[in-house]
């Protein structure tokens, strides 16, 4: 397992597995271990996947400066495994709130960013507003599943602001195109892996400024895929058009049947989906 040091001095861990061209992969969570990602559906077989452990996750030790965990501070943990690497530029896959991070990596240094892979992204770093509505009306595209009728009260209740404890947890199937054993087992591992003290910081005050941001993504010279489930209530089909629409070369791919971890729903279409993204031409460095 490699591990590097980050500009403040901070150790870092990554994992590398498969064969192929390399893919930086950054996991959501917010601030989960990096395990969760596995081998992205057979991903492996099309691409190096270097998934890194965010600081305090995973094989990553807790950082000296809590603060750090802010996600615009750890933009500069992704570039120095980049130059530990050894790429010119690196193609960059976010999952859920690793999207964020990816796309503020982007805009800092967009001239890093051959390919830039957004899955089922969350829309803080962009500023997007996701609709109760957004996520009800998703929601009831499962309502012939036997959970439906708790899930979705719970649901209403998040949405309407009424939430107990309890409706968090009773919303789990929607997360997932199949609500069964490998889906719950995996929902189970979730809740052991996330570090609950740096996912309250991650986005805390000062980490995102949504006009600047975009406004570096609507000049990104790179290729853009915004994979998004078609059951998925975290990142609705609609945001997610208005997502790819922030940049000049992005492609939309939505997935049927697949919730907020399409590699595990569909992996077929996932790694095929990802790996014609691989082919795609990256724009030339500026001035070249």
């Amino acid at each position: 397992m490699p591990t590097f040091s980050a500009p403040d001095g901070a150790t870092l861990a990554c994992h590398v597995t498969g064969e192929g061209p390399p893919l930086l992969c950054l996991p959501g969570g917010p601030m989960q271990d990096s395990v969760y990602l596995g081998d992205l559906g057979g991903l492996t077989a099309h691409r190096t996947l270097i998934r890194l452990d965010l600081r305090g996750t995973g094989h990553s030790p807790v950082p000296r400066d809590p603060a750090s965990y802010r996600c615009d501070r750890q933009v500069d943990d992704v570039e120095a495994l980049r130059v530990e690497l050894g790429l010119e530029r690196v193609d960059l896959l976010g999952h859920s709130a690793g999207a964020n991070l990816a796309v503020l990596y982007a805009a800092r240094y967009p001239e890093r960013v051959g390919r830039l892979a957004l899955v089922t992204p969350s829309v803080f770093a962009v500023g997007l507003d996701i609709t109760a509505e957004d996520r009800l009306e998703t929601a009831r595209l499962r309502r012939d599943e036997p959970w439906f009728a708790p899930a979705q009260a719970s649901l209403e209740a998040i949405t309407s602001g009424r939430a107990k404890p309890a409706d968090w947890d009773a919303v789990a199937p929607f997360w997932f195109g199949r609500w069964d054993d490998a889906a719950r087992e995996f929902r189970a591992a979730e809740e052991q892996q996330r570090n609950d003290e740096a996912a309250a910081l991650y986005a805390s005050e000062g980490a995102f400024d949504s006009g600047t941001t975009r406004a570096a993504l609507a000049a990104l010279p790179s290729p853009v895929l915004v994979l998004a489930g078609e059951y998925d209530i975290a990142a609705p089909v609609r945001v997610m058009k208005e997502y790819a629409a922030l940049f000049p070369h992005a492609e939309l791919v939505l997935l049927s049947g697949a919730g907020h971890f399409p590699w595990r729903d569909d992996p077929g279409a996932f790694t095929a989906a990802l790996a014609a993204f691989r082919d795609q031409v990256a724009a030339p460095l500026p001035g070249t």
